[in-house]
């Protein structure tokens, strides 16, 4: 091929490739599917479900169309080859001219047969199908769905083309032309392998990242796998109902925060505990309304007069997990080894507590 045959061909290459993986500077640029069309496919947050059944529809419909597209270049790029008239076109450009040509309309037929009955055709609605009751179909599980993504407290992490979602019930995983999707309650998480990379630029540490096999006991359930930064474990593992089994003896780095809250709950839940007044009841904790408060400071470390701790008099507002948070919130990043020895004050009262003094309700 001549040059500007040569130049076209790899500049169109460097397109798809980017168009179909779609890195992070199409992304800024708004150059992917979901921007392209994204007043025919809707709103994420508001329809999850129904925006992901039509977003992998037009995926693979609009990337059907790119073989076409560089027969189309080809013709203004090498008009000596007489790309217009395909009977006068040499042997190999009929055949790329009748993939370009059949691909796109395989593809239209397919997602015109997944349309068909309001998308319960499409491979979403069927994998949704196998999770309904008896007497219900794939909307409602879709409707339950959508509901749960809208919350604030799911769990979310990954690339565009490869993201892992966990809500109270669900556990997904979005690539480009599919959607995976567990139900909690049926599901085995396995850790199957662990992959080092070099230190990221935003962090002097290398990056681990671990595979997660999610394997459901429906049958009519296919298994798949979810990868994300260790640094992210500690978070997916308190989302999740079920205990994740580490097959491969994998040693998870997780992030400082999820080492020290760890070792933060293991330490309260030696020290003494609060007895609740028959008259009082627990309310949400304010931090993360999920779940009802459950510590209470109490002066235990040492005398009521004596040391830097102070009495808090709040009535119990957190929950553990919160207040964990808020303790390592409180230090000082470059210096962990004084964590544990460390008092911070109360988030509500400002008065200062160190960890013998946090106590779980009773």
């Amino acid at each position: 091929m001549e040059s500007p045959a040569v130049t076209f061909t790899l500049a169109y290459v460097v397109f798809a490739v980017c168009f179909v993986f779609t890195p992070n500077e199409f992304h800024s640029a708004g150059i992917t599917v979901q921007n392209l069309l994204s007043g025919w496919l809707g709103s994420e947050d508001t329809a999850f479900i129904h925006y992901h059944v039509r977003r992998t529809t037009a995926t693979v419909l609009v990337h059907s169309l790119l073989p076409l597209g560089y027969y189309i270049g080809m013709c203004f790029a090498a008009p000596e080859k007489q790309l217009y008239y395909v009977y006068a076109a040499s042997d190999g450009w009929r055949i790329c001219a009748l993939v370009a040509l059949i691909l796109p309309t395989v593809t239209s037929i397919l997602a015109l047969y997944w349309s068909q009955k309001r998308w319960r055709n499409h491979p979403l609605a069927r994998t949704l199908s196998h999770h309904a009751l008896p007497q219900s179909d794939w909307r409602v599980v879709a409707s339950s769905i959508n509901t749960e993504f809208r919350r604030i407290d799911k769990f979310a992490t990954g690339v565009p083309g490869a993201r892992v979602i966990v809500t109270d019930t669900w556990v997904m995983k979005v690539t480009t032309y599919k959607v995976y999707v567990a139900q909690q309650q049926d599901i085995h998480l396995t850790v199957t392998e662990s992959r080092q990379h070099e230190p990221s630029p935003d962090s002097n540490t290398p990056v681990q990242f671990i595979t997660i096999r999610v394997a459901s006991i429906n049958p009519s359930v296919k298994p798949f796998d979810i990868r994300l930064n260790s640094t992210e474990y500690g978070e997916l593992r308190e989302k999740l109902h079920a205990p994740i089994r580490n097959a491969a003896n994998v040693v998870i780095h997780q992030s400082l925060s999820d080492m020290f809250l760890d070792t933060f709950r293991s330490l309260v839940e030696v020290n003494n505990v609060y007895q609740l007044p028959s008259n009082q009841e627990l309310e949400p904790c304010i931090g993360c309304m999920q779940t009802n408060a459950n510590i209470k400071l109490v002066k235990y470390c040492q005398e009521p007069n004596e040391g830097e701790c102070q009495p808090c008099y709040c009535r119990p507002m957190w929950c553990l997990t919160c207040m964990g948070k808020w303790f390592a919130s409180r230090q000082d990043q470059q210096h962990p080894e004084t964590w544990l020895s460390s008092q911070v004050p109360c988030p509500t009262c400002r008065a200062r507590f160190c960890i013998v003094d946090v106590c779980i309700i009773r």
